[in-house]
Protein backbone atom coordinates (compact mmCIF):
# COMPACT_ATOMS: atom_id res chain seq x y z
CA UNK A 1 0.00 0.00 0.00
CA UNK A 2 1.48 3.30 -1.11
CA UNK A 3 1.19 5.91 2.58
CA UNK A 4 3.16 8.44 1.16
CA UNK A 5 2.45 11.76 2.91
CA UNK A 6 3.47 14.94 1.81
CA UNK A 7 6.13 16.66 3.50
CA UNK A 8 5.52 20.66 3.85
CA UNK A 9 7.65 22.02 7.26
CA UNK A 10 7.22 25.66 5.96
CA UNK A 11 3.65 25.33 5.00
CA UNK A 12 4.90 26.20 0.88
CA UNK A 13 1.04 24.91 0.01
CA UNK A 14 0.33 28.35 0.74
CA UNK A 15 1.86 29.67 -1.70
CA UNK A 16 0.17 27.35 -4.63
CA UNK A 17 -2.84 28.18 -5.83
CA UNK A 18 -5.63 26.12 -5.63
CA UNK A 19 -5.26 24.88 -9.62
CA UNK A 20 -1.75 23.99 -8.22
CA UNK A 21 -2.94 21.57 -5.30
CA UNK A 22 -5.28 20.11 -7.50
CA UNK A 23 -3.54 19.46 -10.45
CA UNK A 24 -0.75 18.02 -7.50
CA UNK A 25 -3.37 16.06 -5.80
CA UNK A 26 -4.72 14.19 -9.06
CA UNK A 27 -0.92 13.47 -10.76
CA UNK A 28 -0.60 11.87 -6.70
CA UNK A 29 -3.92 9.84 -6.61
CA UNK A 30 -2.79 8.57 -10.50
CA UNK A 31 0.64 7.56 -8.88
CA UNK A 32 -0.70 6.00 -5.78
CA UNK A 33 -3.25 4.04 -8.24
CA UNK A 34 -1.75 3.14 -11.51
CA UNK A 35 2.46 3.21 -10.61
CA UNK A 36 3.18 2.24 -6.96
CA UNK A 37 1.36 -1.34 -7.13
CA UNK A 38 3.48 -2.37 -10.16
CA UNK A 39 6.62 -0.36 -10.18
CA UNK A 40 9.27 -2.71 -8.01
CA UNK A 41 8.23 -5.69 -10.31
CA UNK A 42 8.48 -3.56 -13.41
CA UNK A 43 11.92 -2.60 -12.22
CA UNK A 44 13.41 -5.52 -10.64
CA UNK A 45 12.43 -7.38 -14.41
CA UNK A 46 14.16 -4.45 -15.76
CA UNK A 47 10.66 -4.42 -17.51
CA UNK A 48 9.20 -0.73 -19.12
CA UNK A 49 5.51 -0.21 -18.30
CA UNK A 50 4.25 0.63 -21.60
CA UNK A 51 0.78 0.17 -20.73
CA UNK A 52 1.11 3.33 -18.92
CA UNK A 53 1.95 5.76 -21.36
CA UNK A 54 -1.91 6.10 -22.52
CA UNK A 55 -2.60 6.80 -18.96
CA UNK A 56 0.02 9.17 -18.51
CA UNK A 57 -1.49 11.39 -21.47
CA UNK A 58 -5.29 10.96 -20.17
CA UNK A 59 -4.21 12.48 -16.80
CA UNK A 60 -1.93 15.23 -18.69
CA UNK A 61 1.68 14.39 -18.02
CA UNK A 62 2.31 14.84 -21.63
CA UNK A 63 3.40 18.86 -22.58
CA UNK A 64 1.17 20.36 -19.91
CA UNK A 65 2.35 23.63 -20.54
CA UNK A 66 1.50 23.10 -24.67
CA UNK A 67 -1.52 25.51 -25.45
CA UNK A 68 -4.52 23.86 -25.81
CA UNK A 69 -5.39 24.17 -29.29
CA UNK A 70 -2.24 21.46 -29.99
CA UNK A 71 -3.71 19.06 -27.24
CA UNK A 72 -2.09 20.36 -24.43
CA UNK A 73 -3.49 21.60 -21.38
CA UNK A 74 -1.77 25.10 -21.10
CA UNK A 75 -0.57 25.23 -17.52
CA UNK A 76 1.69 27.54 -16.45
CA UNK A 77 5.73 26.05 -15.23
CA UNK A 78 4.81 25.65 -11.63
CA UNK A 79 1.88 23.26 -12.33
CA UNK A 80 4.61 21.10 -14.84
CA UNK A 81 7.08 20.90 -12.01
CA UNK A 82 4.31 19.49 -9.44
CA UNK A 83 3.41 16.89 -11.94
CA UNK A 84 7.05 15.95 -12.47
CA UNK A 85 7.45 16.10 -8.44
CA UNK A 86 4.65 13.40 -7.87
CA UNK A 87 5.95 11.34 -11.08
CA UNK A 88 9.54 11.05 -9.70
CA UNK A 89 7.80 10.45 -6.63
CA UNK A 90 6.62 6.73 -8.15
CA UNK A 91 9.95 6.50 -10.07
CA UNK A 92 12.46 8.34 -11.77
CA UNK A 93 11.71 6.59 -15.37
CA UNK A 94 8.29 7.71 -14.95
CA UNK A 95 9.54 11.04 -15.12
CA UNK A 96 11.83 10.47 -17.36
CA UNK A 97 9.16 9.51 -19.90
CA UNK A 98 6.95 12.96 -19.56
CA UNK A 99 10.34 14.68 -19.24
CA UNK A 100 11.29 13.41 -22.36
CA UNK A 101 8.20 13.46 -23.96
CA UNK A 102 7.11 16.74 -22.53
CA UNK A 103 10.49 18.79 -22.89
CA UNK A 104 12.52 17.24 -25.36
CA UNK A 105 10.27 15.98 -27.79
CA UNK A 106 6.81 18.12 -27.74
CA UNK A 107 8.80 21.65 -26.95
CA UNK A 108 11.02 22.01 -29.76
CA UNK A 109 8.07 20.89 -31.93
CA UNK A 110 5.75 23.11 -30.43
CA UNK A 111 8.83 26.09 -30.15
CA UNK A 112 10.64 25.64 -33.85
CA UNK A 113 8.15 23.92 -35.62
CA UNK A 114 6.12 24.66 -38.44
CA UNK A 115 2.17 25.00 -38.33
CA UNK A 116 2.10 21.52 -40.19
CA UNK A 117 4.33 19.99 -37.59
CA UNK A 118 2.63 20.84 -35.08
CA UNK A 119 -0.82 20.03 -36.21
CA UNK A 120 0.68 16.33 -37.19
CA UNK A 121 2.86 15.59 -34.05
CA UNK A 122 1.89 17.68 -30.93
CA UNK A 123 -1.67 16.10 -30.50
CA UNK A 124 -0.51 12.62 -30.62
CA UNK A 125 2.16 12.93 -28.42
CA UNK A 126 0.12 14.77 -25.79
CA UNK A 127 -2.67 11.72 -25.74
CA UNK A 128 0.05 8.75 -25.93
CA UNK A 129 -0.87 7.74 -28.88
CA UNK A 130 3.04 8.72 -29.96
CA UNK A 131 5.82 8.48 -27.72
CA UNK A 132 8.66 10.41 -28.68
CA UNK A 133 12.61 10.55 -28.11
CA UNK A 134 15.89 12.75 -28.22
CA UNK A 135 18.60 12.70 -29.99
CA UNK A 136 21.77 14.58 -28.57
CA UNK A 137 24.03 12.38 -26.63
CA UNK A 138 26.20 10.28 -29.05
CA UNK A 139 28.89 7.67 -27.98
CA UNK A 140 31.82 9.93 -28.61
CA UNK A 141 30.00 13.07 -27.08
CA UNK A 142 28.32 13.54 -23.92
CA UNK A 143 28.89 16.94 -22.29
CA UNK A 144 30.20 18.04 -25.44
CA UNK A 145 27.26 18.37 -27.73
CA UNK A 146 28.87 20.69 -30.15
CA UNK A 147 31.32 17.59 -31.27
CA UNK A 148 28.91 15.31 -32.80
CA UNK A 149 29.17 13.71 -36.10
CA UNK A 150 25.53 12.73 -36.68
CA UNK A 151 24.63 14.62 -40.04
CA UNK A 152 22.39 14.93 -42.81
CA UNK A 153 22.86 16.08 -46.68
CA UNK A 154 20.56 17.75 -49.05
CA UNK A 155 19.82 14.76 -51.85
CA UNK A 156 17.55 17.37 -53.68
CA UNK A 157 14.10 15.97 -52.44
CA UNK A 158 15.09 14.81 -49.44
CA UNK A 159 17.68 14.97 -46.22
CA UNK A 160 20.17 12.10 -46.29
CA UNK A 161 20.71 11.21 -42.15
CA UNK A 162 23.65 9.24 -40.91
CA UNK A 163 25.15 8.82 -37.30
CA UNK A 164 24.39 7.38 -34.25
CA UNK A 165 22.84 8.43 -30.62
CA UNK A 166 23.15 6.43 -27.62
CA UNK A 167 21.78 6.91 -23.89
CA UNK A 168 18.48 7.67 -25.61
CA UNK A 169 15.48 7.31 -23.23
CA UNK A 170 12.07 6.01 -24.62
CA UNK A 171 13.92 5.01 -27.98
CA UNK A 172 13.05 1.49 -28.12
CA UNK A 173 9.50 2.42 -27.94
CA UNK A 174 9.41 5.77 -29.63
CA UNK A 175 7.34 6.65 -32.83
CA UNK A 176 8.78 9.87 -33.35
CA UNK A 177 12.75 11.45 -32.54
CA UNK A 178 13.52 14.44 -32.60
CA UNK A 179 17.36 14.25 -34.07
CA UNK A 180 20.08 16.80 -34.11
CA UNK A 181 22.73 16.79 -36.72
CA UNK A 182 24.85 18.63 -38.59
CA UNK A 183 24.29 19.88 -41.74
CA UNK A 184 27.20 20.09 -44.89
CA UNK A 185 28.09 22.95 -43.34
CA UNK A 186 28.20 22.20 -40.12
CA UNK A 187 25.56 23.82 -38.83
CA UNK A 188 22.96 22.08 -36.19
CA UNK A 189 19.66 21.43 -37.19
CA UNK A 190 16.48 19.37 -35.48
CA UNK A 191 15.20 16.73 -38.09
CA UNK A 192 11.90 14.49 -36.74
CA UNK A 193 12.42 10.67 -37.54
CA UNK A 194 9.21 8.82 -37.61
CA UNK A 195 9.34 5.30 -36.79
CA UNK A 196 9.52 2.97 -39.94
CA UNK A 197 11.83 5.15 -42.00
CA UNK A 198 14.02 2.82 -44.01
CA UNK A 199 17.39 2.83 -42.04
CA UNK A 200 16.29 3.60 -38.79
CA UNK A 201 16.87 1.13 -35.90
CA UNK A 202 16.51 1.86 -32.38
CA UNK A 203 18.43 -0.99 -30.68
CA UNK A 204 18.04 -1.52 -26.69
CA UNK A 205 20.14 -1.11 -24.00
CA UNK A 206 20.84 -3.57 -21.11
CA UNK A 207 22.20 -4.65 -17.82
CA UNK A 208 21.74 -1.42 -16.46
CA UNK A 209 21.54 -0.88 -12.81
CA UNK A 210 19.66 2.43 -12.89
CA UNK A 211 16.44 3.64 -14.41
CA UNK A 212 15.66 -0.14 -15.27
CA UNK A 213 11.49 0.73 -15.60
CA UNK A 214 12.86 3.17 -17.91
CA UNK A 215 13.37 2.16 -21.86
CA UNK A 216 16.74 3.23 -22.67
CA UNK A 217 18.53 2.55 -26.45
CA UNK A 218 20.36 4.14 -29.28
CA UNK A 219 18.87 5.72 -32.58
CA UNK A 220 20.82 4.70 -35.56
CA UNK A 221 20.35 6.54 -38.91
CA UNK A 222 22.06 4.61 -41.87
CA UNK A 223 21.15 6.49 -44.95
CA UNK A 224 18.06 7.52 -44.06
CA UNK A 225 15.67 9.69 -46.42
CA UNK A 226 13.51 12.01 -43.81
CA UNK A 227 11.24 14.05 -46.11
CA UNK A 228 12.44 18.24 -45.97
CA UNK A 229 9.41 19.00 -44.45
CA UNK A 230 10.79 17.17 -41.21
CA UNK A 231 13.25 19.40 -41.07
CA UNK A 232 12.65 22.11 -37.78
CA UNK A 233 12.71 25.19 -39.44
CA UNK A 234 12.31 27.89 -36.22
CA UNK A 235 15.90 27.68 -35.25
CA UNK A 236 19.51 26.59 -35.91
CA UNK A 237 22.77 25.79 -34.26
CA UNK A 238 23.55 24.15 -30.43
CA UNK A 239 21.20 26.89 -28.57
CA UNK A 240 18.21 24.89 -30.09
CA UNK A 241 19.12 21.30 -28.25
CA UNK A 242 20.00 23.55 -25.39
CA UNK A 243 16.77 25.39 -24.79
CA UNK A 244 14.99 22.18 -24.66
CA UNK A 245 17.30 20.72 -22.11
CA UNK A 246 16.55 23.98 -19.87
CA UNK A 247 12.89 22.96 -19.80
CA UNK A 248 13.93 19.18 -18.96
CA UNK A 249 16.42 20.26 -16.20
CA UNK A 250 13.69 22.39 -15.01
CA UNK A 251 11.20 19.42 -14.69
CA UNK A 252 14.06 17.40 -12.79
CA UNK A 253 14.43 19.68 -10.23
CA UNK A 254 11.09 19.48 -9.37
CA UNK A 255 10.99 15.84 -9.87
CA UNK A 256 14.03 15.32 -7.87
CA UNK A 257 12.24 16.56 -5.08
CA UNK A 258 9.67 13.75 -5.15
CA UNK A 259 12.14 11.18 -4.91
CA UNK A 260 13.92 12.80 -1.85
CA UNK A 261 10.04 13.13 0.01
CA UNK A 262 9.64 9.11 -0.97
CA UNK A 263 12.76 8.04 1.04
CA UNK A 264 12.28 10.43 3.81
CA UNK A 265 8.72 9.57 3.93
CA UNK A 266 9.36 5.49 4.00
CA UNK A 267 12.56 6.65 6.49
CA UNK A 268 10.29 8.63 8.97
CA UNK A 269 8.06 6.18 8.98
CA UNK A 270 10.09 2.78 9.23
CA UNK A 271 12.00 5.04 12.12
CA UNK A 272 8.71 5.19 14.38
CA UNK A 273 7.97 1.19 13.82
CA UNK A 274 11.74 -0.28 14.02
CA UNK A 275 12.00 -1.23 17.59
CA UNK A 276 15.85 -1.48 19.09
CA UNK A 277 16.95 -1.81 22.70
CA UNK A 278 13.35 -1.37 23.74
CA UNK A 279 12.24 2.03 21.99
CA UNK A 280 11.85 3.26 18.67
CA UNK A 281 14.69 4.11 16.78
CA UNK A 282 13.27 7.14 16.17
CA UNK A 283 13.87 8.29 19.97
CA UNK A 284 17.63 8.21 18.90
CA UNK A 285 19.61 10.93 18.34
CA UNK A 286 21.91 9.77 15.46
CA UNK A 287 18.31 9.07 13.76
CA UNK A 288 16.73 12.31 14.45
CA UNK A 289 20.02 13.88 13.21
CA UNK A 290 19.12 12.11 9.98
CA UNK A 291 15.72 12.96 9.69
CA UNK A 292 16.14 16.35 10.42
CA UNK A 293 18.65 17.01 8.23
CA UNK A 294 16.34 15.30 5.36
CA UNK A 295 13.43 17.68 6.27
CA UNK A 296 15.81 20.70 6.33
CA UNK A 297 17.68 19.66 2.29
CA UNK A 298 13.61 19.04 1.23
CA UNK A 299 12.37 22.59 2.09
CA UNK A 300 15.30 24.11 0.73
CA UNK A 301 14.81 22.53 -2.02
CA UNK A 302 11.40 23.39 -2.32
CA UNK A 303 11.80 27.24 -1.82
CA UNK A 304 14.05 27.07 -4.64
CA UNK A 305 12.46 25.65 -7.37
CA UNK A 306 9.58 27.47 -6.13
CA UNK A 307 10.69 30.64 -6.96
CA UNK A 308 12.39 29.34 -9.88
CA UNK A 309 8.85 28.02 -11.06
CA UNK A 310 7.96 31.77 -10.78
CA UNK A 311 10.77 33.19 -12.99
CA UNK A 312 10.12 30.22 -15.82
CA UNK A 313 6.06 31.90 -15.76
CA UNK A 314 7.71 35.48 -16.13
CA UNK A 315 10.25 34.33 -18.75
CA UNK A 316 13.25 35.31 -16.56
CA UNK A 317 14.54 31.85 -15.45
CA UNK A 318 18.50 31.42 -16.87
CA UNK A 319 19.93 28.56 -17.95
CA UNK A 320 22.73 28.76 -15.01
CA UNK A 321 19.67 29.25 -12.47
CA UNK A 322 17.88 26.09 -13.91
CA UNK A 323 21.34 24.31 -13.70
CA UNK A 324 21.81 25.50 -10.15
CA UNK A 325 18.64 23.87 -9.04
CA UNK A 326 19.49 20.51 -11.11
CA UNK A 327 22.13 19.99 -9.34
CA UNK A 328 21.75 20.73 -5.88
CA UNK A 329 18.03 19.44 -5.91
CA UNK A 330 19.37 15.70 -7.55
CA UNK A 331 22.51 15.87 -5.14
CA UNK A 332 20.23 16.19 -2.13
CA UNK A 333 17.56 13.97 -3.09
CA UNK A 334 20.86 11.20 -3.60
CA UNK A 335 21.93 12.16 -0.18
CA UNK A 336 18.70 11.40 1.04
CA UNK A 337 17.68 8.25 -0.34
CA UNK A 338 21.85 7.18 1.12
CA UNK A 339 20.57 8.16 4.44
CA UNK A 340 17.21 6.64 4.64
CA UNK A 341 18.62 3.52 3.07
CA UNK A 342 20.81 3.26 6.28
CA UNK A 343 18.09 3.99 8.74
CA UNK A 344 16.43 1.07 6.83
CA UNK A 345 19.12 -1.48 7.74
CA UNK A 346 19.14 -4.49 5.37
CA UNK A 347 14.86 -3.99 4.99
CA UNK A 348 16.73 -0.83 2.38
CA UNK A 349 18.46 -3.07 -0.20
CA UNK A 350 14.68 -5.10 -0.52
CA UNK A 351 12.17 -4.40 -3.33
CA UNK A 352 10.05 -4.02 -0.11
CA UNK A 353 10.65 -0.70 -0.06
CA UNK A 354 11.14 2.19 -2.64
CA UNK A 355 14.65 3.67 -1.46
CA UNK A 356 17.33 1.52 -3.00
CA UNK A 357 15.50 1.99 -6.42
CA UNK A 358 15.30 5.54 -5.84
CA UNK A 359 18.90 5.90 -5.06
CA UNK A 360 20.25 3.32 -8.30
CA UNK A 361 17.84 5.54 -10.27
CA UNK A 362 19.40 8.99 -9.33
CA UNK A 363 22.91 7.71 -10.10
CA UNK A 364 21.69 8.25 -13.80
CA UNK A 365 19.93 11.40 -12.81
CA UNK A 366 22.85 12.99 -11.13
CA UNK A 367 24.49 12.28 -14.71
CA UNK A 368 21.70 12.70 -17.15
CA UNK A 369 20.82 16.44 -18.72
CA UNK A 370 23.87 17.54 -17.88
CA UNK A 371 26.31 16.41 -14.97
CA UNK A 372 26.76 17.30 -11.72
CA UNK A 373 30.55 19.03 -12.47
CA UNK A 374 29.08 20.61 -15.59
CA UNK A 375 26.51 22.36 -13.80
CA UNK A 376 29.22 23.30 -11.38
CA UNK A 377 30.96 24.76 -14.49
CA UNK A 378 28.00 26.49 -15.45
CA UNK A 379 27.34 27.97 -12.20
CA UNK A 380 31.06 28.67 -12.11
CA UNK A 381 30.89 30.61 -15.64
CA UNK A 382 27.75 33.02 -14.82
CA UNK A 383 29.16 34.30 -11.28
CA UNK A 384 33.07 34.70 -12.28
CA UNK A 385 32.61 35.33 -16.29
CA UNK A 386 35.39 32.67 -16.67
CA UNK A 387 34.84 29.71 -19.42
CA UNK A 388 36.20 26.60 -17.39
CA UNK A 389 35.28 24.06 -20.37
CA UNK A 390 37.99 24.97 -22.35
Amino acid sequence: MDAFQHPDYYQLDDLLSEEHKMIREATREWVKRSVSPVIEDYAQRAAFPEHLVKEMGEIGLFGPYIPTEYGGAGLDQISYGLMMQEAERGDSGIRSTCSVQSSLVMFPIFAYGSEEQKRKFLPKLASGEFLGSFGLTEPNHGSNPSGMTTSYKDMGDHYLLNGAKMWISNSPYCHVAVVWAKNEEGRIHGIIVERGMEGFTTPETHNKWSLRASSTGELVFDNVKVPKENLLPGRSGLGAPLSCLDSARFGIAWGAIGAAMDCYDTALRYSKERIQFGRPIAGFQLQQKKLAEMITEITKAQLLTWRLGHLKNEGKATSAQISMAKRNNVEIALNIAREARQMLGGMGITGDFSIMRHMMNLESVVTYEGTHDIHLLITGLDITGENAFT
